[in-house]
């Protein structure tokens, strides 16, 4: 089969709970960022979680899956144990309308999951254990790149050796058979520690570099986010920077376009992010121009913090259509 958009990133299962700030202190859980943990800790934060709710996720998995309900043929290409919680994770990306080209592993880490609690203003608390997802290599990536348009990365991967070769050998894949290859930065915590090897990829193997202020920032070590954005873009033919409740930035050349965001306090900011880049990228993957796309992002990562859980609720498409997108 032919895929439109392909994503390789960890496969995680989203565990979420409501929780506030009194019980992160209990917890010991730094409010609003992504922390990783082992699986002694894992396993105590889940215990603690009350009327949790279990959902695939992962930054890349949930911008394919949102790409796939826009009606885009796409795959996903991450590793899970070939325990309950994998296969849970394959069925319900399968069930989505996503390929799963690679099925659960005789491996002997479990299948990563992350742990979110959401606040009352929505802030969301990561605490994730990598487990089976983070071992992903190039000989666990199977040969769909043809015919394939956009190939998408995530910069979590690069933690381990593996994992930059794997991103490496994709991207040269997807190139060779006439598509194009994009990243997400991830957080900035990824950018300051793969600072080279990130601006490496941005510079070669990439074409599209997706991420937000901080990250930019970071990533260049600037207090000039201007001045990032032109270092990417001097070097790399689409680079994207969400700013939270300030106009997204897209840069392709001498071209530079802006989409507002009405900022809203979130009911749970998890997924804000991917839902931008599904929104984002499907635009691109269609043929829309930067601007058009950006505002496609706008109304995904809108949609997606109206509600509990990392993916669309709505008939995005359908609503494309009310703002003269489609």
């Amino acid at each position: 089969m032919t895929y439109q958009v392909i994503g390789i990133g960890n496969a995680i299962v989203d565990v979420i709970a409501s929780s506030d700030d009194a019980f992160l202190a209990r917890m010991g859980i730094d409010k609003g960022i992504m922390q990783l943990i082992d699986r002694d800790r894992a396993e105590a934060l889940y215990a603690a979680m009350a009327d949790r709710v279990e959902t695939p996720g992962g930054s890349v998995g949930n911008t394919i899956a949102g790409i796939g309900a826009l009606g885009l043929a796409t795959a996903f290409i991450g590793k899970v144990k070939d325990d309950a919680l994998g296969h849970f994770y394959a069925d319900a990306l399968a069930a989505s309308g996503t390929a799963f080209p690679l099925p659960p592993q005789a491996v002997e880490l479990p299948t990563s999951r992350s742990m979110i609690f959401v606040s009352p203003d929505g802030e969301r608390s990561m605490n994730t254990y990598l487990g089976a997802g983070a071992d992903i290599s190039s000989a666990d990536v199977p040969d769909v790149f043809a015919g394939a348009g956009i190939l998408f990365l995530e910069g979590y991967l690069f933690d381990k050796p593996e994992g930059k070769t794997a991103f490496h050998q994709a991207a040269a894949r997807m190139k060779a058979a006439g598509g194009r290859a994009a990243v997400t930065l991830s957080d900035p915590f990824c950018a300051d520690r793969h600072r080279a090897d990130f601006q490496a990829l941005i510079a070669g193997d990439v074409d599209i570099a997706i991420g937000n202020a901080q990250e930019w920032l970071t990533l260049y070590q600037t207090d000039d986010l201007d001045a990032a954005l032109a270092q990417a873009a001097s070097v790399c033919d689409i680079v994207a920077c969400t700013r939270s409740g300030d106009p997204v930035i897209v840069i392709q050349g001498a071209t530079r376009a802006e989409a507002p965001v009405t900022p809203v306090v979130p009911v749970d900011a998890t997924g804000a992010g991917d839902q931008w880049a599904a929104g984002f990228l499907y635009g691109l993957a269609t043929g829309r121009d930067i601007g058009t796309a950006a505002r496609m992002g706008v109304l995904c990562a809108a949609e997606v913090i109206s509600h509990v859980g990392p993916r669309p609720h709505t008939d995005m498409a359908a609503v494309f259509r009310e703002h003269g997108l489609l």
